[in-house]
C-alpha cells in the first residue's frame, strides 16, 4: 500500500493548492469590479485634457513648449506600466514581449534606450536586461494613486526636456474585456496635433494670467492623466487576468484530483486482490 499512501499525498496536496486558487479567483472576482469603476471614473478627464493639448499642439501657441515640438529621434525613452505581484497568466509575459521588440528596434536604429518603470516586474525583468533605468515605481497596489505617477513621470519629462531623450513611449495593458487584455505601446512624447480636419480659423485659447505658465501646468496635468490612466487599466487587467488564470488553475486541478483518485482506487483494488490471492493459496497449502 506503499504506492496508494504517495498518491493519498499527493491528493492532500493538490486539494490544498485548489483551495488557494478558488480563494484567489473570488477575490480576483470581487476587485475586478471596483477597478472597471475606477477605470470609467478615469476615462473622461484623461479624454478630455488630451483633447485640448492636442489642440493647443495644432493651433500653434506663441509658447513653443518643448513637448509639442517634435525633433530629430537620436535617443530613446520607455515607460513600462506592469504589475507587482505574478499568477496572473500571460499579462507581464505579453508586455514584456511588446518591450523586447522596442528594445530591438531602437538597437537596430542605434538609439540609446532609457527606462522607466512602474511595477515589480518591469523593475525586475529590465534589471535582467542590463538597461539604463532612470526611475522605477513599486509597491502600486490595487488602488493607483497620482503620487506612484509623480516621481518617474518627473524624471522621465524632465530627461525629453532636457534633450536626453528625444520620444517617449509608453507601454501598457489595455483592457478589452474580462477574457482579453492587449499590450499596446503609444508615443507619450512628444504630442502629436489633434487629427480634426477643419479647425475654426484663427482661433486660439485665451491665457490668463499667463500663456506660459498655464501651458506647461496644462501639458504636466496631461501627462499625469496618461500614466495615471495606464496605471489604473493595468489593475484592470491584472485582476481579470488573475481571475481566468486562477479559475482555470483550479479546473485543472479538479482534474488531476479525478486522475490521482482512479489510481488510487486501482492501486487500492490490485492491494485488496493480492492480499485475497495470498490467504486463497495459504489455505489450499494448509
Amino acid at each position: 500500500m506503499a504506492h496508494a499512501k504517495e498518491i493519498r499525498q499527493q491528493i492532500r496536496s493538490v486539494r490544498s493548492t485548489q483551495k488557494i486558487t478558488r480563494a484567489m479567483e473570488m477575490v480576483a472576482a470581487s476587485k475586478i469590479r471596483r477597478a472597471q469603476e475606477r477605470l470609467r471614473r478615469s476615462a473622461p478627464y484623461a479624454d478630455g485634457i488630451e483633447a485640448v493639448v492636442r489642440r493647443l499642439a495644432r493651433v500653434h501657441p506663441e509658447f513653443p513648449h518643448p513637448f509639442l515640438v517634435p525633433r530629430p529621434v537620436r535617443s530613446l525613452g520607455i515607460l513600462v506600466v506592469s504589475t507587482d505581484r505574478g499568477l496572473c497568466g500571460g499579462l507581464n509575459v505579453n508586455l514584456f514581449r511588446l518591450l523586447l521588440q522596442e528594445i530591438r528596434r531602437a538597437r537596430n536604429e542605434n538609439l540609446p534606450l532609457s527606462v522607466g518603470t512602474f511595477g515589480n516586474k518591469a523593475a525586475v525583468f529590465v534589471r535582467r536586461l542590463r538597461l539604463d533605468t532612470l526611475a522605477t515605481a513599486s509597491g502600486i497596489g490595487d488602488s493607483p494613486r497620482l503620487s506612484n505617477v509623480i516621481g518617474p513621470l518627473k524624471v522621465m519629462a524632465d530627461a525629453y526636456r532636457e534633450g536626453r531623450i528625444d520620444r517617449l513611449l509608453l507601454l501598457g495593458n489595455r483592457f478589452v474585456n474580462t477574457m482579453v487584455q492587449q499590450p499596446v505601446v503609444n508615443v507619450l512624447l512628444p504630442l502629436h496635433p489633434s487629427e480634426e480636419q477643419e479647425l475654426p480659423a484663427h482661433w486660439d485659447y485665451l491665457y490668463e494670467p499667463d500663456g506660459v505658465r498655464l501651458i506647461d501646468t496644462v501639458l504636466n496635468r496631461y501627462l499625469e492623466a496618461r500614466v495615471y490612466h495606464a496605471l489604473v487599466e493595468n489593475a484592470c487587467c491584472e485582476q481579470a487576468a488573475r481571475m481566468v488564470a486562477m479559475k482555470s488553475a483550479s479546473e485543472n486541478a479538479a482534474e488531476l484530483i479525478n486522475r490521482l483518485e482512479l489510481a488510487y482506487n486501482k492501486a487500492r483494488q490490485a492491494a485488496i486482490t493480492r492480499e485475497i490471492s495470498e490467504i486463497v493459496a495459504g489455505a489450499e497449502a494448509v
